[in-house]
């Protein structure tokens, strides 16, 4: 296995960490996160280059003579949430946003590797450690790319990972092909006749029409889609322009969808918008339908995947890691750098269900496991090494 990461730098990745905890900052607005990872890159001794695709930075290391260059990706945004953490002392001290997916770990694991390769360089090319902005949005990496990420600063592969709670914390798990799903996000607009709750007759009610669009939506999923792919339909928001005693004039439904092949992806929005057109339709309301594709989904290079496994059972042990992880439905903006470049992409566990790491993410009481911070660090170094192979006889 990997040489162990050292007392001294495993606090100071907790420090690192805690720091970016208490200072969380929402997609595009990563300004003092990104001048605090540059500063942290800079005085590593490495080559840094800021404001990429906004706030996005990126830190080159090189060692030996070779050509090669891989990336290693962290995330840096935070959500638009409050956290609730009675007696945690990093919690946030930004009101109304926190770290509540664990970028802030991510990025002390990725600024741990920096100081690993730094430390000892035995590699030969050119490590690219990129630090991405609004990953929530699922426009950072592409904010970079169209900032001329690939052509400035090129590598032949690109890696990345993420925390999961569920997993025990040492377990890492990955699988060749889709990993993560599409994201899909739509907004309908039911716009009726509003009225007095006393006289629905004189109305056109658009909040029954909503609710029905709701229910009707419900059955794509059952009975339009292959049960042998893999689709998700939600509808999370419901907003209406009503009181007590009054009938609304609008109803705004709002949801996403996931889902792995562009088939699917091109029959949910199909039909999604028949199903509003055919209740709106019955119910002699007006109907709008605003879909977007905001996540790729995330496909791993099958030639990429058995690197990534080799790193993660040199630093974990080959019996922690699991190759063939199911297919999860979760959303990663990294897809669009896999669209690019070949690389893989692989799941950290946070702790077990019930164990301190295993609040689910994007809950309000979430927090990183610190214990994960030495195994995401020494993954990514080894990665390097292994992906970048100093000759025999050394550097």
């Amino acid at each position: 296995m990997d040489h162990v990461v050292d007392p001294e730098l495993s606090a100071r990745l907790v420090r690192w960490r805690h720091h970016l905890h208490r200072f969380p900052e929402t997609g595009f607005n990563e300004r003092k996160t990104s001048d605090y990872v540059a500063n942290v890159l800079q005085a590593l001794g490495l080559e840094v280059h800021r404001g990429i695709g906004g706030t996005g930075v990126v830190a080159s290391l090189r060692a030996g003579g070779g050509a090669a260059a891989i990336g290693i990706r962290a995330d840096m945004d935070a959500l638009a949430m409050t956290e609730t953490a009675e007696g945690r002392a990093h919690a946030s001290q930004n009101p109304g946003c926190m770290h509540g997916c664990g970028h802030d770990g991510h990025m002390a694991m990725v600024l741990g590797a920096a100081h690993l390769l730094r430390a000892r360089p035995d590699f030969d090319g050119t490590v690219r450690f990129i630090f991405q902005p609004a990953e929530e949005h699922g426009r950072g990496a592409r904010a970079m790319m169209d900032d001329g990420l690939f052509e400035r600063f090129p590598v032949d592969e690109i890696y990345g990972a993420h925390n999961i709670p569920g997993l025990p914390v040492g377990t890492i798990a990955t699988r060749a092909g889709g990993i993560m799903a599409s994201e899909d996000n739509f907004v309908i607009r039911v716009r009726g006749r509003g009225g007095h709750a006393a006289r629905p007759h004189m109305a056109a009610d658009p909040l029954v029409a909503a609710a029905a669009i709701v229910l009707g939506l419900q059955t794509i999923v059952a009975r339009a889609v292959d049960p042998a792919e893999s689709a998700v339909l939600s509808c999370t928001e419901l907003h209406t322009d009503g009181i007590r005693n009054a009938i609304p004039s609008n109803v705004v439904i709002q949801g996403d969808t996931r889902s792995y092949s562009p088939e699917v992806q091109a029959l949910l929005e199909r039909r999604m918008r028949e199903v509003c057109a055919g209740v709106a339709l019955a119910h002699g309301v007006h109907c709008e339908v605003d879909y977007t594709h905001e996540f790729a989904p995330t496909v791993n290079w099958p030639q990429c995947v058995p690197v990534a496994v080799r790193a993660a059972a040199a630093v974990v042990g080959p019996e922690n890691v699991d190759a063939e992880v199911a297919p999860m439905m979760i959303s990663e903006d990294f897809g669009a750098f896999l669209k690019a470049v070949p690389g893989a992409f692989v799941f950290i566990g946070n702790g077990a269900a019930g164990s301190p790491g295993g609040v689910p993410l994007h809950n309000s009481a979430y927090d990183f496991n610190d214990a994960l911070l030495p195994i995401g660090a020494r993954y990514f170094a080894e990665l390097a090494r292994q992906r970048l192979p100093a000759p025999r006889g050394g550097l």
